[in-house]
């Protein structure tokens, strides 16, 4: 399948979706922002991702958006998910258009994460900072809505059985799986990519 989605349409699809409740970010709770980076280069969409460092608390060495907890001192969402890529990558806010955002998602370590879709300008230099990100790669968006190049099984965390999670084949030596390959194929099927119920 050809994506040959314009940057307009994919923010008006995104403003289709009702809004999540407005909610209070004064540090209660776990709450965190993540940032789907969008890339269009060469007439073809892709999409950035990190490869976290074994030096961070959750998820080391898995494969992410960049992204983190939301701070006291975060206006909302959009503001922690693009300093939280500022500081893992050295993306700077003033080239990264933001488009719109997901619905919430809950992860199994008991965050509440809140996706924010954006595009930014490639090539681009970015600062990897190595104590939280190992690499920066990207995946084309026309591999990642073929649906033979994932599945959703059930599988067995440390948190007990956790059904319906998606594990999309390795790329690039890479395995995108869990809560951000869950967040996503809702953004994918949100563009109506992708069409599937796990």
């Amino acid at each position: 399948m050809d994506v040959s989605l314009t940057t307009e349409q994919i923010k008006n699809l995104l403003k289709s979706r009702t809004k999540y409740p407005i909610r209070s970010f004064s540090g209660k709770g776990k709450n965190a922002a993540v940032l789907i980076p969008l890339i269009f280069d060469q007439d073809k969409w892709s999409i950035l991702f990190t490869r976290r460092s074994d030096a961070v608390n959750d998820h080391k060495g898995q494969v992410s958006f960049p992204g983190g907890a939301i701070e006291p001192s975060d206006k909302n969402p959009v503001s922690a998910a693009l300093r939280e890529a500022e500081e893992e990558i050295g993306l700077k806010s003033e080239v990264v258009q933001v488009l719109g955002e997901l619905p919430p998602h809950e992860s199994v370590t008991g965050y509440t994460i809140f996706p924010v879709v954006a595009q930014i300008p490639w090539p681009i230099i970015l600062q990897i900072n190595p104590i939280e990100v190992s690499r920066v790669f990207t995946i084309p968006l026309n591999w990642l809505i073929q649906r033979e190049n994932f599945v959703i099984r059930d599988w067995l965390s440390p948190f007990g059985l956790r059904q319906g999670v998606i594990f999309y084949r390795p790329y690039d030596g890479e395995q995108l799986w869990g809560i951000s390959a869950q967040i996503l194929l809702d953004f994918l099927e949100m563009l109506g990519l992708v069409s599937t119920r796990y």
